[in-house]
């Protein structure tokens, strides 16, 4: 049966570029014929990606900050709502022209400027990777002081564990991405069926989800929550602003507008709000049973006195993310490095950049506590992704009205060559929207353009760039 392709989906043909250098294979634009996920498939990535422990561990560290498990989920949801839309923005053009975020890029800072934004992605992703190793890595930890309970006197041991899981993370990027394909359709319902099983835990011990949900804020006032409740939104959009640039990476397989777009919709949010909200309920229990608020599951998990269940749940841990830390947090980077130089960086010499990058990032210290992983992190790196996201759909839905020259995004000599390959009128905009959310962070006084650094950094950059290009900008379909 001859399958149905989408009439707005174009199919480039990038071989007869003279000049080869900005091409390889795992960058090169998809052809029609293998853009072949539906609603289902999209959907199906975003469940798999939400139901992390780091989207666990953001439920909870709201509650552990003061809020009460309503004023968590709203703000999550309003948040995963927000980052919606950039989200479905940029991922139109990878869906028309089968091109990843890095190559699109290259319309709107050149095609060297475009290392600019990916670098700057590339790098978030490498701290998300150090991360979900961390994470997998105290979830190992645990597992031997349950079989050798003396390993837990040794200071080395969570150490020793990270590195444990981040050289299993190694082997399945040097294997390549096919390999851990097994593992990927089982991973995120493990995790699910761990967090299920916190969450009748929690039902049990606590007496029911009434004292749960009862728990009362610890804000004293609509000042103390207004102040907790912005960078906390912000956070919420940071949370997915990684992905909201690099989304077209994925899309550029999606059969059509309509199925990225609905497919997102029915995968992001509603799984966001499920599984935070058993990180909110466990969390708000484990303050009735412990008498404080423990935000790391791993924590709670070595708590327990069945070794049956803690084996299961710690092994469940593991496997669920590792498939979700290559999923998100490999491909996507190692398609950014590979975009510096194509000819000599694939996706296993990328992803291995990130591996290493990983480390020197030193997770340990982003999850020290909720405050550090909310506040310093998710907001920090949301100071330079915002103006990223607001200059690409600028420049792409705005200026460029859907239209790109899909073949100059590949040629040296092309109209995205601007000069020298760099578009400095958009790294100028770029700059302006870093610097305008920076200034919070040191000036108290504006402390608020800090707190929405997302907000405020994606409009300053918008507005800029749509000021000094609107009449630079030309195109050929």
């Amino acid at each position: 049966m001859q399958r149905f392709y989408d009439p707005e989906l174009v199919e480039t043909d990038v071989s007869t570029i003279e000049n080869q250098r900005l091409i390889n294979p795992d960058i090169s634009p998809t052809k029609v014929s293998q853009r072949s996920w539906g609603t289902y498939n999209i959907a199906a990535l975003w469940i798999g990606m939400s139901v992390c422990i780091p989207t666990y561990m953001l439920a909870s560290g709201l509650i552990a900050g003061g809020m009460n498990w309503w004023q968590a989920m709203l703000t999550i949801a309003l948040g995963n709502i927000i980052v919606l839309i950039p989200m479905i923005l940029n991922a139109h053009a990878g869906t028309k022209y089968g091109i990843p975020f890095p190559v699109l890029s290259r319309a709107s800072f050149g095609t060297k400027g475009s290392n600019v934004p990916a670098l700057l992605r590339a790098i978030v992703a490498c701290g998300w990777f150090g991360i979900q190793t961390w994470i997998g890595g105290q979830a190992f930890n645990s597992l031997i002081i349950l079989i050798l309970p003396g390993w837990a006197v040794f200071s080395f041991g969570p150490a020793i564990g990270f590195l444990i899981f981040w050289g299993l993370n190694v082997y399945f990027i040097v294997k390549g991405i096919d390999s851990i394909k097994w593992l990927e359709a089982f991973g995120a319902p493990f995790l699910l069926l761990v967090g299920l099983g916190l969450l009748i835990w929690a039902y049990v011990n606590a007496d029911g989800f009434g004292p749960i949900l009862s728990q009362p804020s610890t804000f004293t006032s609509a000042g103390e929550f207004w102040k907790f409740f912005i960078p906390s939104l912000t956070g919420m959009v940071g949370f997915w602003a990684t992905l909201s640039l690099n989304i077209p990476d994925f899309t550029r397989f999606a059969k059509s507008q309509k199925s990225q777009m609905l497919g997102q919709a029915f995968g992001l949010p509603p799984s966001m709000i499920v599984f935070s909200f058993i990180g909110i309920a466990v969390t708000s229990a484990t303050v009735i049973i412990y008498g404080e608020a423990i935000w790391d599951p791993v924590a709670l998990l070595s708590k327990f006195n069945n070794p049956a269940v803690v084996v299961i749940s710690l092994l469940s841990l593991m496997i669920a993310t590792l498939t979700t830390n290559i999923a998100a947090n490999v491909v996507s980077p190692a398609n950014d490095f590979a975009n510096l130089s194509p000819k000599h960086i694939n996706f296993v010499k990328g992803g291995l950049i990130t591996a290493f990058m990983g480390i020197v990032m030193m997770p340990w210290k982003l999850l020290s506590d909720y405050s550090s992983y909310i506040f310093g992190w998710l907001i920090g790196y949301s100071s330079f992704l915002g103006p990223i996201a607001g200059i690409l759909i600028c420049d792409y839905f705005i200026l460029r009205k859907r239209i790109l020259a899909s073949k100059d995004l590949y040629d040296p000599a092309g109209i995205y060559k601007y000069k020298n390959g760099f578009n400095i009128k958009a790294v100028s905009a770029l700059l302006a929207g870093v610097i305008i959310a920076l200034i919070g962070l040191v000036i108290p006084e504006v402390g608020f353009l800090y707190d929405y650094a997302w907000f405020v950094g994606f409009a300053v950059s918008f507005l800029v760039y749509w000021i000094i290009m609107k009449n630079s900008v030309r195109n050929s379909s």
